[in-house]
């Protein structure tokens, strides 16, 4: 009786093996070069808050100063002065939080606020659909 083992080689294993590492190699590269991308994002709307801070601070000021010329008496110009301190709360957010504070931010608006959440998501995907559609 022979007891020596030999060592079979599969073909169809080894080819089922390395598939398998080639897949996971392509997966971990295409997860790296996703999270490049987002930093990368975050690094540009980092840079950019300031000036989208300034904006929106302008904004409201020019909103002020127009509010009491608006047509509509005291009801309009008290919207606009209304929508003025909006926007400055809005420039002050944008000024005092990164964009992972942000991003934060709103996961936690959305957990405590889901159905709100995905009907602006709907509303939003659906104007972003007619922006892009070819029907004109």
């Amino acid at each position: 009786m022979d007891t020596n083992t030999s060592s079979v080689s599969y073909p169809d294993s080894d080819l089922a093996s390395n598939a398998a590492d080639k897949i996971s190699d392509a997966a971990s590269q295409a997860k790296n070069k996703v999270a490049d991308l987002g930093r990368t994002a975050a690094e540009k709307i980092d840079n950019n808050r300031q000036a989208a801070a300034g904006g929106l601070q302008d904004a409201a000021s020019t909103l002020r100063e127009k509010a009491d010329s608006l047509p509509g008496g005291e009801k309009v110009s008290n919207l606009a002065h209304s929508a003025a301190d909006k926007l400055n709360a809005t420039a002050e957010y944008v000024r005092e939080h990164d964009v992972n504070s942000m991003v934060a931010d709103l996961e936690q608006l959305v957990r405590n606020n889901p159905g709100p959440a995905l009907l602006g998501a709907a509303v939003i995907g659906f104007l972003v659909g007619r922006a892009f559609s070819n029907n004109d």
